[in-house]
């Protein structure tokens, strides 16, 4: 991703600049369709402003803050502009899940959802879900489960094209690789 920082009516130190990077380079672990980031800081009377446009292919989103600390609109920013890319991720997997409950049997297609229950059974639920997996490596998987907020994420492996469970753990994540 690239990170364009300029100031406005003000000079952007190279302290600033470092951080104003790294705190924004830390959205592109969301989505790898982020392009570029035009970020500018300004100051008006006692405010520090900072405004940013995050270029994706699909979307921009946009972040405004202004605070008493320039390093406090950043971090500001960057918490809005992280909740709008949850928000928006969230959006797109949920495109298209549909809903289907009291027993039912569900169509076999793709990013269905659909609750079972047994009559004779009412404590037995069962939620199925269908979904096109992709095929990625271990650490797009943990930026996946972070991005989403996830328990658990089922993924095809590419190191050894099986599909792999992870899953959160007190510290860190477990990876379940069933093999025959």
């Amino acid at each position: 991703m690239h990170i364009v920082v300029k100031g406005k009516n003000m000079d952007v130190t190279e302290a600033l600049r470092q951080y104003a990077e790294k705190r924004l380079g830390k959205i592109s672990k969301y989505f790898d369709t982020i392009i570029s980031t035009d970020v500018t800081l300004s100051t008006e009377r006692s405010w520090h402003i900072i405004e940013v446009t995050v270029f994706a292919n699909g979307f921009v989103l946009r972040g405004e803050e202004r605070t008493n600390d320039m390093y406090t609109s950043i971090d500001k920013v960057t918490e809005k502009l992280e909740s709008q890319i949850k928000k928006h991720k969230g959006k797109v997997t949920r495109k298209g899940r549909t809903h289907i409950a009291d027993g039912l049997q569900p169509e076999p297609t793709e990013g269905a959802v659909a609750v079972m229950t047994r009559p004779e059974e009412s404590d037995l639920h069962i939620e199925v879900k269908r979904f096109a997996s992709q095929t990625m490596t271990v650490e797009q998987a943990v930026k996946e489960i972070e991005a989403m907020d996830y328990e658990f994420f089922v993924f095809f492996n590419s190191s050894n094209g099986r599909v792999n469970v992870l899953y959160r753990r007190q510290r860190g994540y477990g990876l379940i690789d069933p093999v025959e």
